[in-house]
C-alpha cells in the first residue's frame, strides 16, 4: 500500500503549531489599521488617477479594487467598514475651484478637512527621473512613516500628527526586520505657510568605503569591460558609470546597519548609505477645519474662522435645541407610522370580513335553488301528489276533492309559511316565452291569440283525417272506471 504523493500529512504537534501561528497572524492582522480611499461626487480623470496612486501608497492594508457607485452614500461605507476592520477613510472630492481631501477616523471621528493645493501623479514623477527604482516587491510591506516639524505648538498640529501616525502600522524597533522596509512616506509640516508636503520614496541601501568600480563588480549585472585593457582601469577610474551610480554619499545618509540588509556588501555593524528615490505621488495639503464625528459634529478648529467663548456657547445651545427638535420629529414620525399601520390592518380585516360575507351570501343563494336536505321526503311526496292531481284532472275533467290528496295541501301551506320561493330556471334549449311570442308568426290574420274569438271554443287537437283524438265527457269517465276496475 502506497500513500498518494500529492497529499501532505502532518503530525499532531505540527497541526497545533500551525493553528497557533494562524491565530497569531489573524490577531496581528486585525490590530493593523486598514483604510478605504475613494471619492464622492463627480471627479475628473486626473483626480481618479490620483486616488489610484494614493491606494498604491497605502498598500497592502487598503482596498485596492474598491468600487464606488453613484447611489452609494457615506453610511454605506461606514456600515461595511466594521466587519472588514477598516479604521480610516481618505475621501477625495472635486469642486469648481478646489480639490478637497477628508481624513476620517472610524467609527466616531474626528474628521480632518484638507485642501489639495498642488499634486503630481506617479507617472509625472517617474518621467522626470533619469532612473527610477520601483518594483512589485516593494508593495508587499507597508511603508515607513516619517513626520517632520510636527512638534510645534497647537492642538490641531498634534491632532494631525496623531491621525497620520495611526493610519500606518506601528513599528517595534527591537523586532522589526530591515529587509521589510522598502518604502517610506514623508510628511513635512511648514509652520509659516501651514502646509504639509506629502512625499513617497523608494528606499535603497548600499555599502560605503569602497570605490565605484568595486560596487559595480558586486552588482548582479557584470559591467562591460570590452574597452578596458586591464581590470585595474575599472577599479581605479570607474569608467562608464552613470550619474545615478556615481551618486555622492555623505554624513546626511550614511549609517551603521544593526542587521544584515539585502544587497551585496550590506553587512551588520558596517556603514552603509541610505538612498531615497521618489516614486510619487506628491501632494501639498492645507488643513481647513477639524470636525467631530463623521462630518456631522461640532467644528473643533477652523483655519479661517475664529470664535469667542460666548459664540461657541451659543452654537452649542442652538445645536442642542436642534437635536431635541429632531428627536421630537422622529418620535412623532414613529407614532404616525404606527397609526397608519394599525389603520391598514383594520381596513384589511374589514375587507376580509366583507369578502367572507359575500361568499356566504352567494352560497346561500345557490343552496336556495337546490332541494332542502331536511325536507327531501316531504318534497318528493309533494311532487308525486302533483303528478296524481294532474293525471286525475286530465282523466276525469274536474278538480279532485281536498281530502283525496292531502300531501298537496301540506306542501302549499309549508311553501307559504316557511319555504323560500324557488327561482324559475331557464332551459338553455328553449327560448324565453317573450321571445317566442315575439318571433312566432301571426295565425290566420288574427291579431289576438286566445282572445274573444277563441274564448268559448274548446281546444281540439287534430288527428288523422281531421277527427278529434280526445274528447271530454261520459266516454272518458267510463274508460276511467274500467281501468280502475281492472286495477
Amino acid at each position: 500500500f502506497k500513500r498518494p504523493s500529492n497529499h501532505c500529512y502532518f503530525t499532531k504537534n505540527q497541526k497545533k503549531s500551525r493553528a497557533t501561528a494562524n491565530h497569531v497572524a489573524e490577531e496581528t492582522f486585525g490590530a493593523i489599521p486598514h483604510s478605504f480611499v475613494f471619492h464622492r461626487g463627480q471627479i475628473g480623470k486626473n483626480v481618479g488617477q490620483l486616488i489610484l496612486d494614493v491606494r498604491r501608497v497605502m498598500e497592502p492594508y487598503t482596498a485596492e479594487s474598491l468600487k464606488v457607485r453613484k447611489k452609494n452614500v457615506l453610511k454605506d461605507f461606514v456600515a461595511i467598514a466594521g466587519p472588514l476592520g477598516v479604521t480610516h477613510f481618505m475621501i477625495f472630492r472635486k469642486t469648481a475651484g478646489f480639490i478637497n481631501m477628508r481624513l476620517a477616523r472610524l467609527p466616531k471621528g474626528p474628521m480632518l478637512h484638507f485642501r489639495v493645493q498642488k499634486y503630481s501623479l506617479v507617472k509625472d514623477v517617474v518621467s522626470s527621473l533619469k532612473k527610477h527604482r520601483m518594483h512589485e516587491e516593494q508593495f508587499t510591506h507597508h511603508p515607513l512613516l516619517i513626520l517632520n516639524n510636527f512638534g510645534s505648538d497647537g492642538m490641531h498640529v498634534k491632532l494631525m500628527a496623531t491621525m497620520f501616525q495611526n493610519m500606518f502600522p506601528s513599528i517595534n524597533v527591537h523586532k522589526v526586520s530591515l529587509n521589510n522596509i522598502k518604502r517610506c512616506v514623508l510628511l513635512n509640516y511648514n509652520p509659516e505657510t501651514q502646509e504639509i508636503e506629502f512625499r513617497h520614496y523608494s528606499l535603497k541601501v548600499v555599502p560605503v568605503g569602497m570605490s565605484r568600480g568595486v560596487k559595480k563588480l558586486m552588482q548582479e549585472k557584470f559591467p562591460n569591460m570590452s574597452k578596458f585593457e586591464d581590470i585595474s582601469e575599472l577599479m581605479m577610474k570607474g569608467a562608464n558609470l552613470s550619474e545615478s551610480e556615481a551618486e555622492q554619499d555623505g554624513e546626511h545618509n550614511i549609517t551603521e546597519l544593526p542587521q544584515v540588509y539585502s544587497g551585496r556588501g550590506n553587512m551588520a555593524s558596517q556603514q552603509s548609505a541610505v538612498r531615497l528615490t521618489e516614486i510619487g505621488p506628491r501632494m501639498t495639503l492645507q488643513l481647513i477645519k477639524i470636525q467631530e464625528g463623521m462630518g456631522e459634529g461640532n467644528v473643533l478648529y477652523h483655519t479661517m474662522i475664529s470664535k469667542t467663548e460666548e459664540e461657541i456657547q451659543e452654537i452649542l445651545i442652538r445645536k442642542e435645541a436642534q437635536l431635541k427638535e429632531k428627536e421630537g420629529r422622529r418620535k412623532k414620525q414613529e407614532q404616525d407610522v404606527a397609526q397608519k399601520k394599525e389603520k391598514r390592518e383594520e381596513n384589511k380585516k374589514k375587507s376580509l370580513e366583507g369578502i367572507k360575507r359575500k361568499h356566504a351570501e352567494a352560497e346561500a343563494e345557490e343552496d336556495s335553488e337546490v332541494e332542502d336536505p331536511g325536507m327531501q321526503d316531504g318534497q318528493t311526496a309533494a311532487v308525486e301528489s302533483d303528478d296524481e292531481v294532474e293525471y286525475y284532472r286530465q282523466a276525469v275533467g274536474q278538480e279532485p276533492d281536498e281530502d283525496m290528496f292531502p300531501s298537496t295541501k301540506k306542501r302549499h301551506g309549508s311553501e307559504r309559511t316557511h319555504g323560500p320561493a324557488k327561482k324559475r330556471k331557464l332551459s338553455t334549449g328553449k327560448p324565453f316565452r317573450k321571445d317566442r311570442d315575439t318571433k312566432s308568426p301571426k295565425r290566420n290574420g288574427n291579431k289576438t291569440f286566445g282572445g274573444q274569438k277563441n274564448k268559448d271554443k274548446s281546444f281540439k287537437s287534430k288527428g288523422p283525417k281531421g277527427k278529434p283524438s280526445f274528447k271530454k265527457g261520459a266516454g272518458a269517465k267510463q274508460g276511467f272506471k274500467q281501468r280502475k276496475g281492472k286495477g
